[in-house]
C-alpha cells in the first residue's frame, strides 16, 4: 500500500513520505498527515517476537512507502546502535503499579533521542531520492530536550545545517549547558528573551515568509525541521509504542488483543499523537492519558472542548511541558473534523489571531480515548519521593507528571487495564529538582557535579555518558536573541558561516 501525505490545511496533497520528511511544515502552514492509516502486517504474537530494531522496521515501512526496505533498514541500523547504552533501546520497568517505558538510554538521555537518532538518515534519504541539491538547513524550537537530541543528530551531517532557538530562562541548567556546548561546525545555538511559545511562532513565522525561503533557496538551503511537527519525527515514535505493548504480550501481562492505557506526559502533543497513531494501525488501546503540568491548557480544552492559551505561562520543574500552543494538537484536530482542511484551517486561524478556539460536541465526542488531567508542582515532587520511598525507583519531574495524574486517574475510574507510562527524561538530566523532592535538606546544598554523584548512589545507576562528558565540556554558543530578532540571527549565521557560497 502506497501512503501519501495531506497537509492539514488543503494547500498541499498526495506528498511522499521522502518530500513530506524534507518540507517538515507545509507551505500552507499546516502539518503533513498520512491519506489513511495502514494496518499492521504481522499479528501482534509475531511482533512480540521482535526486538526493537525489527519492530521499528515493522512500523516505518507501513508509513515510509516511498523508502525501500533496504534504505530503511540502513537508516535504523545506524540509529538504534552502541549509542544507547540499553540492549533493548527503551526498556521496561514495573513500578508503582504500571510499567514504565524508559525513553532516555540514547545519546541526549531524553526520549527525543527515540526519533532523532533516526531523522538525520532519513533526511539524507530523503534528499537523495528527491535529488535535492542545496543544503538542508534545520531549524528548531525546543523546550529543553529536542535542541541538543536534534543538535547531536546532525552535527557534522553533510549537505546539513541546524539552527535551535531555546527559551533563555526555560530550561533546566543541564538542559542549555547540553546544547550551548554542542559541537560541530554546522550547529548553531541561540537563546530567546521568551518562552517556549515564542521561539516556536519565530520559527513557524520563518518557515512561512516566502520572501525569506527565496532568498535562501537562491543562495543554495532550504528549511526543514526536527521538532515533531516533521512526520519524520513522529513516525519513530509510533513504533516505541508498539514494542511497549508487544514486551506485555511477551511477558504474559496480557493476552493478544487486549487493551492497554498509555499515560503520557504532555506538553507539545507528538509523543502522546504517536501512541494515538499506534491504536490507529492496530495497537488496543483503552485511554491514553494525557498528563500535564501548571501549564494545563490540554488538560482544559479535554474537559471543556475549548483551546485557551490566553492564560499565565508558568516555568516548571518540567520544563519540556511549559508550553501553551501545542502544534501537534493540530493533526487530531484534523482528523476528529473528518480531515476538512478548510474546518481545521479555520481553528487554526482563530488561535493564532485570538489565542482561543472551540470544537463541536461531534468532534469533542471523537475524543474519548483521551483522558486529561495536571499536576501541581507540590504533587510532582511528592509522586517523586513516594516512588523512591516505596519502590526504590527514581525518575525526573516529566515522568513524575504522568505518574501523578496517572494516580489521579485509577482514583477516579477504579481502571485496572495494564497501564505503560512514558518515561520521558533521565533523572540525571533534572537533578536538582529530583534530589530536592527526595531529601531537600539534604541535597539542595550541593554543587552540581555533586548532586550528579549524590544521584548516582540514590539511584544505584551509572552516571550517564551524557552527563559524564557535560562535566568537562567548553560552552560554544553564545548567542542571545529577541523574538524578534530570529529571522536575522539565521541570516546572520548562514551568511557569515558558508563563505564558500559566496554570499
Amino acid at each position: 500500500m502506497n501512503i501519501l501525505y495531506d497537509s492539514t490545511r488543503g494547500g498541499e496533497k498526495n506528498i511522499t513520505a521522502s518530500q513530506a520528511i524534507l518540507k517538515g511544515l507545509a507551505s500552507d502552514g499546516g502539518l503533513f498527515v498520512p491519506q489513511l492509516f495502514p494496518k499492521l502486517e504481522s499479528s501482534l504474537k509475531e511482533l512480540a517476537s521482535m526486538d526493537y530494531r525489527q519492530t521499528a522496521f515493522a512500523v516505518m515501512r507501513l508509513f515510509l512507502t516511498d523508502f525501500t526496505d533496504e534504505e530503511l533498514q540502513d537508516c535504523i541500523d545506524h540509529a538504534y546502535d552502541e549509542k544507547f547504552d540499553d540492549p533493548a533501546i527503551c526498556p521496561l520497568r514495573q513500578a508503582d503499579g504500571s510499567w514504565y517505558l524508559e525513553l532516555f538510554h540514547g545519546r541526549t538521555i531524553a526520549f527525543k533521542d527515540m526519533a532523532l537518532s533516526i531523522l538525520p538518515y532519513l533526511m539524507t534519504v530523503s534528499a537523495k531520492k528527491n535529488h535535492i541539491t542545496n543544503e538542508i538547513v534545520i531549524l528548531t524550537a525546543t523546550s529543553g530536550d529536542t535542541g541538543k537530541a536534534a543538535l547531536a543528530g546532525f552535527a557534522d551531517v553533510p549537505g546539513t545545517s541546524i539552527i535551535v532557538f531555546y527559551p533563555k530562562d526555560g530550561v533546566s541548567p543541564v538542559q542549555e549547558k547540553q546544547m550551548v556546548t554542542q559541537k560541530g561546525n554546522n550547529t548553531h545555538v541561540a537563546a530567546i528573551r521568551g518562552n517556549f511559545d515564542d521561539a516556536q511562532t519565530g520559527v513557524k513565522k520563518i518557515f512561512s515568509h516566502t520572501e525569506l525561503r527565496e532568498e535562501l533557496m537562491q543562495k543554495g538551503f532550504q528549511f526543514s525541521s526536527a521538532n515533531s511537527i516533521n512526520i519524520g519525527r513522529l513516525i519513530p515514535q509510533v513504533a516505541y509504542y508498539v514494542y511497549a505493548y508487544t514486551r506485555l504480550l511477551a511477558n504474559g501481562t496480557i493476552r493478544e488483543g487486549e487493551a492497554v492505557n498509555f499515560t503520557v506526559p504532555t506538553g507539545n502533543f507528538g509523543n502522546i499523537l504517536a501512541a494515538y497513531y499506534a491504536g490507529q494501525i492496530g495497537i488496543p488501546i483503552h485511554k491514553l492519558i494525557c498528563a500535564s503540568n501548571s501549564n494545563k491548557v490540554l488538560f482544559d480544552f479535554f474537559r471543556t472542548g475549548t483551546y485557551d492559551r490566553n492564560r499565565p505561562f508558568y516555568v516548571t520543574t518540567s520544563p519540556s511541558m511549559d508550553i501553551l500552543v501545542s502544534s501537534n494538537l493540530e493533526r487530531l484536530i484534523y482528523q476528529i473534523t473528518g480531515k476538512d482542511p478548510a474546518a481545521t484551517g479555520t481553528l487554526m486561524q482563530a488561535l493564532q489571531e485570538g489565542g482561543i478556539y472551540e470544537i463541536t460536541g461531534p468532534m469533542q465526542e471523537q475524543l474519548s480515548m483521551f483522558y486529561g488531567n495536571y499536576a501541581t508542582e507540590e504533587e510532582v515532587m511528592e509522586t517523586i519521593r513516594r516512588l523512591y520511598e516505596s519502590d526504590d525507583y527514581v525518575i525526573d519531574p516529566h515522568t513524575a507528571v504522568g505518574a501523578a495524574v496517572y494516580g489521579k486517574y485509577k482514583e477516579q475510574t477504579g481502571d485496572a487495564t495494564p497501564t505503560i507510562l512514558a518515561s520521558t527524561a533521565s533523572p540525571y538530566k533534572f537533578g536538582r529538582s529530583v534530589l530536592h523532592a527526595v531529601d531537600a535538606a539534604k541535597y539542595d546544598s550541593l554543587n552540581d557535579t555533586e548532586q550528579f554523584y549524590a544521584l548516582h548512589e540514590l539511584s544505584g545507576t551509572a552516571i550517564p555518558d551524557a552527563i559524564q562528558e557535560l562535566m568537562q565540556a567548553e560552552v560554544r554558543h553564545h548567542t542571545v536573541v529577541n523574538p524578534d530578532e530570529m529571522e536575522q540571527d539565521v541570516r546572520d549565521w548562514l551568511y557569515s558561516s558558508h563563505p564558500s557560497k559566496n554570499l
